[in-house]
């Protein structure tokens, strides 16, 4: 299930912002008010070249040491410098931070920051009547206004009227801060960013000594390069503190009530996913081998394991993915944790090997970071429409079990339970994350080690079995009886020897078999071993009572989509309606109770970014009308978004 802080609570309504000034702020920031926020949503947007994803980061970083809860989106192209200047080459990151549990990265942004026209172009339709956008007039000239098709400047003809605007030449600004180092004018323009970062972390009261400590830590090798960007910093700061343009300044407390006690950080769901699988390799006390093929947005679990020999940890970047696979796959033949991570293009070429794990029956984790397509599609874009491959892409019938984090910090949880599942069953296990949790991040309350599971496992040691003529001999099929699965024998044990390959085994012995009965048999084992897997009943989260007695509409997802969907049944319970709602960790085998929850509702809504796969399955599985609401625009749903379907789905129902 997914995080229990993210259950706790409901988002309340944005409450408009009151205005109050003590000695401290009076202190700190001379005559300026200083007004309180329940939440704020901030969108960083400019050139691919520009800094955003960098901005973004530190932005959240500091605001996380605050103690906000926090929920983050970015949101760049797949070309690694689009030609500047142009849509196409947008970056942006948005993060919504807040005194109280949030859930997403909200719907649309309080505050734009814009650093060319391109930017603004891009991102305007997002942004409400009355939201403040800081644009850096300096790129507004006549050719970057052309090349993203505006007839005039819309910072004088009147078309951003609606809006607050600042006007701010942050490039002059961030030249004139930095004329007492020796660069030229491009490189010092380069700094920009941080001096828009100071402007923000001054606005919103965020801290600055930890990006500090970062920028010399990150131009360690040349430190003039860290001093330049800490001066642009610092300089951005003081402009918020001393112009008139910036009147008020913004508070908004920590999220005290929405965290249970503990050490917590801000992480990503690839990290959060990549420190899962080192403490389940701990858990397991097995070494773990990751062998992969860099794929976004895959890579960066690839690259933090990387890091981690300490722990164990052997990673091998391969040739190709199907290289990476049976790399993986070896080193679980010979007895560690292996792991492979790739996204969907990646599954595609490793579907043969993950068939030859479910013949030999050897714990492997196959982690897809699931994006946009079909083939290349949008390589830095979310979607999760891998489900249908994951369950069905592979020849013959060959079922492997799949487990799907909800949030970023859940991606932790997961690694561990598909551990779990593989190491206990003995089967290949599906993790499917996906771009919007691989990038986005959150609070991470970090576990306790007395908290995490024991997921030791015992090695076959000697013979299992007993001929009719009294000789003991060692079965490599012969099966656990409550699990089901096969004794894991690593090679060189002595008295061990067996047969390897992908050629339907011989029940028992594991010698090579063409008898159609016992290849039915084989089909129908490795059947039941996934079916019996054991994975907790599906739990409803129903205001109204217990399923059948409560709410007439459902609500259920899986994957990503429960930030959105949480927001969006909150809202429409705060304005009356009755909705119940839960979701899906398990989606290979389902939770046991699911097909009774299901027909206890006269309505079941199933939001995906997809085209509909999981309301597939549950039609042709339970035989329930499922009413499939889908979205493949690369991009998560937003919360009113879905809270409008919802209202239409109760009004349907009653």
């Amino acid at each position: 299930m997914p995080n229990p802080r993210t259950m706790a609570g409901e988002e309340p309504p944005r409450r408009r912002a009151t205005a109050v000034t003590t000695e401290v702020d009076q202190a700190h920031l001379g005559s300026k008010d200083v007004r309180r926020l329940d939440r704020v949503i901030i969108r960083f947007a400019g050139d691919s070249g520009d800094g955003m994803q960098l901005t973004g980061d530190r932005f959240t970083s500091e605001t996380a040491s605050l103690g906000n809860d926090l929920s983050t989106l970015p949101n760049f192209p797949a070309e690694i410098r689009a030609p500047a200047g142009t849509l196409p080459g947008v970056s942006s990151f948005q993060v919504h931070f807040a005194d109280h549990d949030i859930l997403t990265p909200g719907d649309a942004p309080d505050v734009l920051v814009a650093m060319n026209p391109a930017a603004l172009k891009a991102n305007l339709a997002d942004v409400p009547r009355g939201a403040e956008i800081i644009v850096n007039t300096d790129e507004f000239t006549t050719r970057a206004l052309a090349k993203v098709g505006y007839d005039g400047n819309p910072l004088e003809n009147g078309s951003l009227d609606a809006y607050s605007v600042h006007r701010v030449p942050l490039t002059t600004l961030t030249v004139e801060a930095l004329k007492g180092f020796d660069l030229t004018r491009k490189e010092a323009g380069r700094s920009k960013n941080m001096f828009a970062l100071g402007l923000l972390s001054w606005m919103y009261h965020r801290p600055t000594a930890n990006t500090e400590r970062f920028l010399r830590s990150k131009f360690a090798k040349r430190p003039e390069l860290a001093e330049a960007n800490i001066t642009a910093f610092r300089a951005g700061w003081n402009f918020g503190e001393t112009t008139e343009d910036f009147a008020v300044s913004y508070e908004v407390a920590p999220a005290a009530s929405a965290f249970p006690a503990g050490t917590y950080r801000n992480i990503s769901g690839n990290l959060a996913l990549a420190y899962g699988l080192i403490a389940a390799s701990q858990c397991a006390d097995l070494p773990l081998f990751l062998g992969s093929y860099p794929i976004t947005p895959a890579s960066d679990v690839l690259h933090e394991l990387s890091r981690h020999k300490n722990f164990g940890v052997r990673t091998f970047q391969a040739e190709d993915e199907i290289a990476g696979i049976g790399a993986a796959l070896g080193a679980a033949f010979g007895g560690a944790l292996g792991v492979t991570t790739t996204s969907g293009p990646g599954v595609a070429l490793k579907s043969e090997t993950i068939g030859l794990a479910v013949s030999l029956e050897l714990p492997l984790l196959i982690v897809d970071i699931q994006r946009g397509g079909p083939s290349t599609g949008l390589p830095t874009k979310t979607e999760q429409a891998d489900l249908l491959q994951a369950m069905y892409g592979r020849n013959g019938e060959a079922p492997v079990p799949i487990v799907a984090p909800a949030t970023p910090a859940e991606c932790f949880t997961a690694a561990i339970d598909a551990a779990r599942i593989a190491l206990a069953y003995r089967t290949p296990v599906f993790l499917l994350s996906d771009g919007y949790l691989a990038n986005g991040s959150e609070p991470w309350r970090v576990p306790e080690t007395g908290e995490l599971p024991d997921l030791r496992v015992r090695f076959a040691t000697g013979p299992n079995h007993t001929l009719p003529d009294g000789t003991e001999v060692f079965w490599p099929y012969k099966r656990d009886e409550a699990t089901l699965a096969r004794p894991w024998a690593v090679p060189g044990t002595p008295g061990l020897e067996h047969r390897i390959g992908g050629i339907e085994k011989q029940d028992g012995t594991g010698n090579i078999s063409y008898d159609p009965a016992n290849h039915d048999h084989m089909v129908r084992t490795r059947q039941a071993k996934i079916d019996g897997i054991d994975v907790p009943d599906l739990v409803v989260d129903d205001p109204e009572g217990p399923p059948g007695e409560g709410a007439k509409l459902l609500v259920l997802g899986w994957g990503s989509t429960y930030g959105p969907i949480t927001a969006a049944v909150r809202r429409i319970r705060r304005a009356g309606g009755s909705v119940a709602q839960t979701h899906l960790r398990s989606l290979n085998p389902f939770p046991k109770n699911l097909g009774e929850v299901l027909r206890a509702y006269d309505r079941v809504v199933v939001p995906e970014m997809n085209l509909g796969q999981l309301a597939t399955l549950l039609r042709a599985k339970y035989l329930v009308d499922i009413r499939s609401l889908t979205q493949v625009t690369g991009l998560p749903f937003k919360a009113e978004q879905l809270a409008s379907a919802f209202e239409e789905a109760l009004d349907d129902a009653r």
